[in-house]
């Protein structure tokens, strides 16, 4: 198969208020936040460093599709455009175009319940040792 999952990239979540949760991480988890929440980084098993983004949303965001999702899975993938013609060729709904930005390329789907999952090729040379971006990202 070519193209796969290789590990988590973010949990995203919906909040009333994602400053105060971004905050809350900080001040009583004392997590390093960022303006999307908070970024953890690891070593990749063949060298180099990744990123997984625990992502803070607001609560009325579309970005997750059904107003009832309020979390969304982002897996980390080799090889988008492979792994996404495999996933059509087995019927998996995807839900929009491909889009490929500075920091990575994105896709998402519907898993068998209908929850929007997000696929990401990264392009980790964009972040910074802490998991946040070394520059603003859209």
């Amino acid at each position: 198969m070519k193209g796969k999952v290789t590990g988590l990239g973010g949990v995203f979540i919906k909040c009333k208020d994602p400053k105060a949760m971004r905050n809350f991480y900080e001040e009583c988890l004392g997590m390093t936040t960022n303006d999307y929440g908070v970024g953890f980084e690891f070593v990749r098993e063949q060298g180099g460093s990744g990123f997984l983004q625990l992502g803070t949303f607001e609560e009325d965001s579309t970005y997750f599709g059904e107003p009832k999702q309020k979390a969304m899975l982002n897996f980390r993938v080799d090889n988008l455009e492979a792994l996404l013609e495999g996933l059509k060729e087995k019927g998996v709904k995807v839900v929009n175009e491909l889009e490929d930005f500075e920091y990575g390329k994105f896709i998402h789907i519907l898993d068998v319940d209908g929850n929007r999952v997000e696929l990401w090729e990264p392009k980790d040379a964009f972040f910074g040792g802490d998991g946040s971006p070394k520059q603003k990202m859209n």
